[in-house]
């Protein structure tokens, strides 16, 4: 894990001086041979209308800006959509997380903010790794309360449960 300089002043004021958005980790998860350099594109992303499930199977590294472009997509998709829709997301791809503390806050919130239905929705995030099991269970506490109901996973098998849907449906494509 790498601190950026200055450190944080959250997480039980371990970190005192700094700015929330100097806190940044960059982790590793060592699945392939081979690091990737760059942001994953906005690929393997599927919605399911029998289900009303949209689906979202990452690739390689996982940073901010990625983040912002796909809030920035479910939010378009939810305004066009005739209803609200359920989310499964698969960690297991990620080689690499580099977000900013201070930017999971801050998606939480804006997330809170600009969900559109009065419906509330389940968000599953399923990982097998505990880095990113940790960044799911932090993200479902910052959206506990709100209409988005988040949950983290260790096993597909539960998320297909709590989702209502079959666990074919969760499963990357070959």
């Amino acid at each position: 894990m790498r601190i950026t300089s200055g450190h944080a002043r959250r997480i039980g004021r371990l970190f005192p001086g700094s700015r929330d958005d100097k806190f940044q980790f960059n982790i590793p998860v060592m699945r392939s041979p081979v690091e990737q350099i760059s942001a994953a594109p906005i690929a393997h992303l599927h919605y399911y209308e029998e289900y009303r499930l949209a689906t979202w199977h990452p690739q390689g590294v996982v940073d901010d800006e990625l983040i912002d472009r796909l809030v920035e997509l479910v939010e378009s998709e939810e305004v066009i959509a005739k209803g609200p829709f359920n989310r499964f997301v698969d960690l297991t791809g990620i080689t690499n997380i580099r977000l900013q503390f201070g930017h999971a806050f801050r998606i939480a919130q804006r997330r809170r903010a600009n969900y559109p239905w009065r419906e509330p929705i389940k968000s599953a995030f399923f990982c097998t790794w505990p880095i990113g099991y940790g960044f799911a269970r932090m993200y479902e506490s910052l959206m506990s309360g709100g209409p988005i109901h988040v949950r983290a996973f260790r096993t597909r098998e539960a998320a297909a449960e709590w989702l209502g849907v079959p666990v074919d449906v969760l499963l990357p494509e070959a």
